[in-house]
């Protein structure tokens, strides 16, 4: 999902049209099977393009799916923050960021399939909801409102977590998800110093309501 203006002539449209075909095609190999060991031309022919087109675009196949998890961690991470926009608390934003990304597997299937197959390397990404896990875990930190020597060293446990419980989802479908998400969250606050009680209270306060009901999460 760009926020960058649309092309301004047919030229520029068409090439534009070009390079979203290729990324939407590494996308959907990507929530396939994660494998990026496919050729070049059978992701032209996905994308429904020539094969000298890829080269105008991309330098490697690595650049187009280096492209393709980017787009979908911003899409991740704009996904969420609309969700969040009014939560302060960092322990509130904690845990939401936990139960929605559960409920995403459902609503954004195709990014949380990237995840799984992508997410461990991208725990301290500079795109998605890594940033903002890192930012409100310093806050939290700062205000004292957690406990944490390291919160780079939280992230990677936050983030292990949750790849972790997606990975339990897609192995035990029949899982209650939002069951498994509240558990993980109250664990996670836990963790990083929010009392018992409290912990499990903030884990199944009712989530914000989407802005988009077509889409909720």
């Amino acid at each position: 999902m760009s926020t960058s203006a649309p092309p301004s002539n047919r030229f520029d449209r068409r090439r534009a049209a070009t390079r979203q075909a290729l990324i939407r095609a590494a996308r959907q190999i990507l929530a396939e099977s994660g494998d990026t060991s496919v050729s070049i031309q059978a992701i032209a022919e996905r994308a429904d393009v020539g094969f000298g087109s890829f080269y105008n675009h991309f330098e490697s196949k690595a650049d187009l799916f280096d492209a393709a998890v980017t787009e979908a961690l911003d899409e991740y991470g704009a996904a969420v923050d609309a969700r969040v926009q009014d939560i302060d608390d960092p322990a509130e934003l904690v845990s939401a960021g936990i139960r929605l990304s559960a409920r995403m597997v459902n609503s954004h299937p195709e990014i949380m399939e990237i995840l799984r197959h992508r997410g461990l390397g991208q725990i301290h990404s500079e795109r998605g909801l890594a940033p903002r896990a890192l930012r409100d875990l310093e806050q939290g930190t700062a205000s004292g409102r957690f406990q944490l020597d390291d919160p780079a060293v939280a992230l990677s446990t936050l983030g292990g977590s949750l790849l972790g419980l997606l990975q339990l989802r897609y192995s035990r479908p029949d899982i209650n998800i939002d069951e498994a998400a509240e558990n993980l969250a109250e664990m996670v606050l836990r963790m990083l110093g929010v009392a018992m009680d409290e912990a499990r209270d903030i884990a199944r306060r009712p989530l914000p309501e989407s802005p988009d009901p077509g889409a909720d999460a």
